[in-house]
């Protein structure tokens, strides 16, 4: 196996098709908002700002946020940061993403969203902008936010267009309107969920780079003692065994079951980024070190062979 860390010659690689460049781990903002209703635990301004100088000051070449991360506290937050050191570091990256205001995703409001994004983030020009998370809404009624949003990129308002969500059947009718250069998905590809394979091999077909969060499925493959649920909702009984099972597994190795779901993304050839939240500085050099674990390929295949099905995810997808 090929194993990625700050020190390979592939830690930095082009992003699909943008001209832009990153590293294989992207700063996840969502967390920095401060949002214990989510989380479980809250994070305050001075907090983030320590995460968010710590990445900064590090291996790591971009940060992920959106618009709707606690209401744009973690935009606002993380442009706070950047302004008190008097700007972003040369080749950092940040990307965000548009939202609705509650109902509305017309194309008015992808509009608004981008102007409130680049006045907290005290950014002049957003190198890359997702639609975000479309699934919830009618998807005929939102050709217009699709349509603004490459038409910001035309104008030059923004640079480069992604797609982020999770329902697997819902981002691949988006993915054929055209136009998207990135996909963000999250907790469709994970140790437990391989719900995104056929998703992931689309977007690549169209040379469309792919973004892979939330690769603990809200918490539980890094706290699997801790949480009963994937992905913000309470877990079937079979990834809940699958789960116990690998976290036995790997403790059998001295490896903890956040570092092999880790490393199950960031390994993977396929995907050109993994977005990973800090909730403290410390957290940074924890990757690192996770990152630079050797896992046995016996363990690997062991973890592959406790795979639940994936029929379970792809139907609560529907």
């Amino acid at each position: 196996m090929n194993r990625i860390t700050p020190a390979s010659p592939d830690w930095v690689r082009p992003l699909g098709t943008t001209g832009l460049t990153v590293s294989a781990v992207c700063a996840g903002g969502a967390i920095l908002a401060g949002m214990p209703a989510l989380f479980g635990y809250d994070v305050t301004r001075a907090e983030a700002g320590a995460v968010i100088d710590r990445v900064l000051d590090g291996p790591l070449r971009w940060i992920d946020t959106s618009n709707g991360y606690g209401d744009g506290e973690s935009e606002l937050r993380i442009g706070q940061t950047i302004a008190a050191r008097g700007g972003l570091p040369d080749g950092f990256l940040v990307a965000t993403k548009v939202d609705p205001k509650g109902r509305d995703y017309s194309g008015a409001r992808v509009r608004a969203s981008v102007a409130e994004s680049k006045e907290r983030l005290g950014l002049d020009q957003l190198p890359l902008v997702y639609l975000h998370d479309p699934e919830p809404h009618d998807f005929d009624s939102m050709r217009d936010a699709v349509d603004t949003l490459m038409r910001l990129r035309d104008e030059g308002e923004i640079g480069h267009v992604g797609l982020a969500g999770g329902k697997v059947r819902e981002l691949a009718r988006y993915l054929d309107l055209g136009g998207f250069e990135v996909l963000l998905v999250h907790n469709r590809w994970t140790l437990v969920d391989h719900s995104a394979e056929a998703l992931i091999e689309k977007a690549l077909a169209s040379d469309i780079a792919v973004i892979n969060a939330a690769i603990y499925g809200g918490g539980i493959l890094a706290n699997p003692t801790g949480s009963a649920k994937y992905g913000y909702r309470d877990a079937p009984a079979a990834t809940l065994e699958a789960v116990a099972a690998m976290d036995k597994a790997c403790q059998e190795y001295g490896i903890d079951l956040a570092t092999a779901a880790l490393q199950h993304s960031v390994n993977d050839p396929r995907i050109t980024g993994t977005v990973i939240g800090f909730s403290k500085p410390g957290r940074v050099d924890q990757l690192v070190a996770s990152l630079e674990t050797e896992i046995p390929e016996d363990l690997l295949d062991r973890l592959a062979e406790l795979m639940p099905d994936r029929r379970y995810w792809l139907e609560g997808d529907k």
